[in-house]
Formats: C-alpha cells, sequence, structure tokens
C-alpha cells in the first residue's frame, strides 16, 4: 500500500478498540529482561518494527530469545548483563530506543562490536551519550558521520564505581541507556544531569520499571544514583498498551462527536502520553475511566476553542494536537516542544509544512508551534517515513473529505495495522 485514502466520518459513533503495547515499555523490558540474572516471561509485548530490530539485536548479541507474537509474549533467559557474543554486529534499524539503549549495552561491556543503522537513524543525535561513554571508558570508531551511527565500539567492563555527566536536550533516552545500565557498576554508578532538563516522562518509566524489576535509583533533582550491587530480576511482567497510539483515537472522538473506549488504558499509566487526556478535558470532552478503560466522549457540536499548552513532558502528541488545532476556533500554540526537530523528522518542519499544504497557516517560533484554525481542504500528506507523522495526520481525513495519506506503512515502526483499526471505526460511521 503506497496511499491510503482516509474517508470522512459520516455519523458519530460508540465503539471500543484496542491498541499495541507501548514500544516505549517494550524495548526498555527487553533490555532488563536480557541484563536479568535468570529468565524472564514478558507479556503484552509490541510487535513491530522497532520491537523486531531490538529482538533481532538482542539475539545477534548472544541472547536466548523466545518469541511467540501470537500471545505477544517474549522469553528472555538473562546473563546477569554480560554479553555473550564477544564480537556482534547488530542493526537497529531506525529504532532510536534500541540505538542508544544497545549501544550504552554493549560501550559498557566487554565486547568488540559493530552497530549498523538505516540512513534515518544515521542522522539523530548520539553526540552526548558517545561523550558520556567515552568518559567511562568505551573507544568509538565513526563508520559513517563522526559522533553518529553506524558505529565500531570497542567496549569496558565496568566493575567499580563510577560517574558520568549527560546533557539531555537533545533527548531523554540517553539518559535512560545509562540508568538501565547502572547494574553493570558493581560499586554503583551516579549520573548528573548537565542540561536545564533534569527530568521527563519516558525518563520516569524508566525509573519505575527499573524498580519493578528490582533495581533502586536515587533522584536529588540533579542527579540519578544507580545504587551499589544493583541487579534486575523479574520472572514475569506485563506491559502496558500504548497510551501514545491511543491518543489517536481519542481525537477522533473529538473531532468527530463520537465516544470511543480503548481497552485496558487508565489512568495510572505511567506513561507521560496520557496528558494529553487533560488538553481535550479542558477543551470540552468528557473523559472517564470505566473498567474496560478510558473512553472518550467530543462534544455533539464539534466546536472547541483553541489552546496553549506546554507539550515538553507528552512531546510525541505534537502532531496529534497539531492535527486536531486545525480545525479549532484561534490560535493554538504548542510550547516548548523545539527538541521534536531531531527525532524520526524534523517534525517541527514537517508539521508546518503538511498544515500548509492543507490550507491552514502554522509557523515556528522559537520552540514554539503556532496553529490558526480553519477548516482544511483535501492534500496528499507526506510522511516523512515518520510513523507520528502518517498516525496524526490521518485525522485530518475524518472532516475533510480528500486527504490521502503517503506511505502508511511507515507505522509499522509501532502500530502495523492501525490504518486496519481506523477502517473499521470509519465503516461503522459510515454504515458500512
Amino acid at each position: 500500500m503506497t496511499e491510503y485514502k482516509v474517508r470522512p466520518f459520516v455519523n458519530p459513533i460508540r465503539a471500543q478498540v484496542e491498541v499495541p503495547g507501548s514500544k516505549s515499555m517494550t524495548n526498555r523490558a527487553l533490555f532488563m529482561a536480557a541484563m536479568a540474572k535468570e529468565t524472564t516471561l514478558l507479556k503484552g509485548v509490541l510487535f513491530s518494527d522497532d520491537s523486531r530490530f531490538f529482538l533481532s539485536s538482542l539475539q545477534s548479541l548472544g541472547f536466548d530469545v523466545q518469541i511467540d507474537e501470537e500471545k505477544k509474549e517474549v522469553v528472555i533467559h538473562g546473563t546477569g548483563g554480560k554479553i555473550p557474543n564477544k564480537e556482534p554486529e547488530i542493526y537497529v534499524g531506525s529504532a532510536g530506543t534500541a540505538a542508544r539503549f544497545l549501544t550504552a549495552f554493549l560501550a559498557l561491556n566487554d565486547v568488540n562490536g559493530v552497530i549498523r543503522c538505516s540512513e534515518q537513524m544515521a542522522k539523530r543525535p548520539m553526540k552526548a551519550l558517545f561523550d558520556a561513554l567515552t568518559s567511562l571508558g568505551a573507544e568509538f570508531e565513526w563508520l559513517g558521520e563522526k559522533d553518529h551511527l553506524p558505529v565500531h565500539v570497542r567496549g569496558k567492563k565496568q566493575d567499580v564505581k563510577a560517574e558520568v555527566n549527560i546533557d539531555i536536550s537533545k533527548s531523554t533516552q540517553f539518559l535512560s541507556a545509562l540508568m538501565m545500565s547502572g547494574p553493570l557498576f558493581e560499586e554503583g554508578l551516579t549520573i548528573t544531569v548537565t542540561s536545564d532538563k533534569k527530568t521527563g516522562s519516558y525518563v520516569r518509566i524508566t525509573q519505575k520499571m527499573m524498580e519493578q524489576f528490582g533495581c533502586q535509583v536515587v533522584f536529588d533533582g540533579n542527579s540519578y544514583l544507580v545504587l551499589p550491587h544493583s541487579s534486575y530480576e523479574c520472572k514475569e511482567y506485563q506491559i502496558e498498551p500504548d497510551v501514545s497510539a491511543a491518543d489517536y483515537f481519542y481525537a477522533m472522538a473529538l473531532l468527530t462527536g463520537s465516544a470511543i473506549l480503548v481497552k485496558n488504558v487508565y489512568f495510572d499509566s505511567m506513561q507521560g502520553d496520557i496528558k494529553l487526556l487533560d488538553v481535550f478535558r479542558q477543551m470540552g470532552c468528557d473523559v472517564r475511566e470505566e473498567e474496560a478503560g478510558i473512553r472518550v466522549t467530543g462534544r455533539d457540536d464539534m466546536q472547541y476553542e483553541a489552546v496553549t499548552v506546554d507539550m515538553n513532558d507528552f512531546s510525541d502528541q505534537t502532531m496529534t494536537l497539531a492535527a486536531v488545532a486545525a480545525y479549532l476556533k484561534g490560535v493554538t500554540r504548542i510550547c516548548n516542544v523545539g527538541h521534536i526537530r531531531g527525532q524520526e523528522s524534523n517534525r517541527m518542519l514537517a508539521i508546518v509544512t503538511e498544515l500548509n499544504k492543507v490550507g491552514i497557516d502554522c509557523f515556528e517560533e522559537g520552540d514554539d508551534l503556532v496553529i490558526q484554525g480553519g477548516m482544511p481542504k483535501a492534500a496528499a500528506m507526506d510522511t516523512y517515513e515518520d510513523h507520528r507523522m502518517a498516525m496524526a495526520f490521518s485525522l485530518l481525513g475524518l472532516r475533510t473529505e480528500g486527504i490521502v495519506i503517503k506511505d502508511p506503512l511507515c507505522c509499522g515502526k509501532t502500530f502495523e495495522n492501525y490504518f486496519t483499526v481506523l477502517d473499521s471505526l470509519i465503516d461503522i460511521s459510515r454504515g458500512e
């Protein structure tokens, strides 16, 4: 499928949907399970491009991994932090989590290996992580552009107490990579954050999951301490549904006056993207938790005022709110999201380009996006090999005839059957 033609909703619907497991939690769980002393059963695993790259990389590292996609389960036989294959070559594709987490894992082990990636991942920032790992004794040889993947890494086994600095202004994944590698340091690891930003929703996911796997992390507001003699142990772990994916369906409810429930998503989710529901509630949606999950019900008149919101801590939903803002009354300002320029695509530029294409005035102002609401017109939307661009801008077609999504299969990165699920809801709306 080279393009997907979105069919507008005809009538509001009342429906339930299921979304895959969380990508962020899946890849963190895979990492911790590999580092665990014993065997771990992971349930609710996301199977997508990113997680498959992570799984295949673990297998290339020599780990015993048993995969059951039908049951959404993975069994990993941990090795207590040791990488079995001492001369590995892995391919992480476009998976940022795999790239950052496994770079740290190899660099802090006694291996001599190669990390390869897609052209897209080769453009993404890595320098802060490379600098931190170099300070801990790792050596890197660039196989392409300096301070970027692909890279040849000569790791150094860690057996003493260590301290390291990290700048997370470009990506909090750098910090998560170091935190999760902390148990490799027998006497503990102190990570001092040198950037103004000290934490974030994904860092909090990392810290919480480490605790669930038996590893305590202490944060004093400036530094993270992974305690001495830490290790991972968790015989069975349940991964949450992906709130990032759920938010597209909640946005559909808002835009179409529908009532849509996403199964097994609850307010106590540790994922930061749950915060988008606060924005939707502020705009006038009914947001409530039921036994089966959270249901969002849009306004009958589908008329909403523009909003100003700081999305730094749930920036993966910038594209979602941008698509919604195209239909709002007034000027929406999405603040403090400049770091998304260095993600799967330059998301700031991509949002501006695509909204302008459909006749919506949108521009960058520093690290903010400014969007004048109106009525989008028909257009073919470029997706920039970016799954979130494809899913978010499909929302425009639910109220505007003639929206076409190019390269929809890029959604395979996190949600392989997104457009199948979307089709089923559109069919209900159209009585088909």
